[in-house]
């Protein structure tokens, strides 16, 4: 398979020319290691792994030995086995002022975070990697939203095919881990079958301490089966057979993972009854669908689920544009007790963006009454839109428009 241009590598290659290191993390098999490789195929960059037993034997054992073997600048795949490095590679830091010296990859984990958080302070840039996104797949690595007004939309929907809820729930059945790109079905329930075997429970043994190997992975389940919406530890942990107070930890684990994100709820001093419990999603709703045992495309699409799985999709799709992206950017929803939502608030330039998620092609008008409600936080109100299947971006009122999944 052909390398597949990530969103990604802008950033980390401007981060490479200010840091001395930089690590990626992220979920298992989203194509750190894939990456990296890629952009170091055209420099006199070393490039080690820490899955060779030997290789990673002389890390552990002989730190300054391995790095007179090895000697920077340096690729470190899968850093978190050879915890070693990391005071080492503080000392060589610190002994040159040479930027981009280590590159670094390493599977997200509380521990490799603590370790290079306490080892490289000032030294280190961190990014996280996730999935492959619509964009990447459809090779558009570098087409990043930064500004949400409708002309910004209209003007990219130009190079974009119309908005097809086929094309949009096929992205969704799969998922975007790179290894499944070119698989079938019957493939695809095999690699999520090993991921889940070969990772996920692994890792929950190895670098959590969970013990309750059949617990957790009905834990895995029933946290798909809640995607998407407000999370109740006690709802989450009966679901999954065991206590609220074990939920409330497993599901730090799954973030630890990069498996699952909570999204905050946005929070105003002069907003009253404002829902303060966050809601979970899937960073790959493929995994989210396989874990549901939705066996099609046109099965989920067809589902009672499928509305909470587009807002998870798209979600994710907009988590992934806030994190690759140059400008910074704050991602929150809006719920009161009196039932009014905002399904995502987007912070960006001192501007709040609100939007409403629908799986209709022609959505109601009536669903952006909310977002009146922001002008109550004193802040600047952006255009919002309403996110759904429509063909083509198109003006529902003055400041807000409809926006195809597709050019998110």
């Amino acid at each position: 398979m052909d390398y597949i241009h990530r969103s990604l590598e802008r950033k980390f290659l401007k981060m490479s020319s200010a840091f001395k290191a930089v690590m990626v993390t992220g979920a298992r098999q989203v194509g750190k290691s894939t990456m990296l490789n890629a952009l170091a195929q055209d420099s006199a960059r070393v490039c080690v792994s820490m899955d060779d037993a030997d290789i990673r034997d002389l890390a552990q054992r002989d730190p300054k030995l391995f790095f007179q073997m090895y000697q920077p600048p340096i690729l470190i795949d899968e850093v978190q086995k050879a915890p070693a490095l990391l005071e080492q590679i503080k000392l060589l830091c610190d002994e040159s002022d040479e930027r981009g010296r280590f590159w670094l990859t390493g599977s997200q984990s509380k521990r490799l975070m603590k370790q290079a958080g306490d080892s490289l302070a000032g030294r280190i840039g961190i990014l996280k990697m996730f999935s492959l996104s619509a964009k990447e797949l459809a090779g558009k690595a570098d087409d990043i939203p930064d500004d949400y007004s409708l002309s910004s939309f209209i003007k990219r929907s130009q190079n974009y095919p119309a908005n097809n809820i086929l094309d949009v729930y096929d992205r969704i059945w799969a998922g975007g881990m790179p290894d499944m790109v070119s698989m079938d079905a019957e493939l695809r329930r095999a690699y999520w079958n090993s991921y889940i075997d070969a990772y996920l429970m692994r890792d929950a043994v190895d670098d959590n301490g969970i013990h309750d190997t059949e617990g957790f992975r009905r834990f895995l389940r029933a946290s798909a089966a809640f995607s998407g919406e407000l999370l109740n530890y006690n709802d989450l942990g009966s679901a999954a057979g065991v206590s609220g107070v074990t939920a409330k930890e497993w599901v730090k684990v799954l973030q630890s993972m990069g498996i699952i994100f909570l999204l905050e709820p946005f929070y105003n001093n002069e907003l009253k009854r404002m829902i303060k419990t966050p809601k979970l999603y899937f960073c790959d709703t493929g995994l989210c669908s396989f874990l549901s045992s939705w066996t099609s495309r046109d099965a989920l699409m067809n589902g009672a689920a499928s509305g909470h799985y587009l807002e998870n999709y798209v979600v994710s799709e907009v988590l992934r544009n806030a994190s690759y992206g140059e400008k910074s950017v704050n991602l929150n929803f809006y719920r009161d007790t009196n039932q009014k939502e905002i399904d995502l608030i987007l912070e960006m330039d001192g501007r709040l963006h609100a939007f409403e998620i629908k799986r209709a092609a022609s959505p109601e008008r009536k669903i952006i009454r909310t977002f009146s409600l922001l002008k109550k936080s004193g802040r600047e109100i952006g255009p919002g839109a309403v996110i759904c299947m429509a063909e083509r971006p198109f003006p529902v009122d003055a400041s807000t428009f409809l926006l195809p999944v597709n050019l998110l």
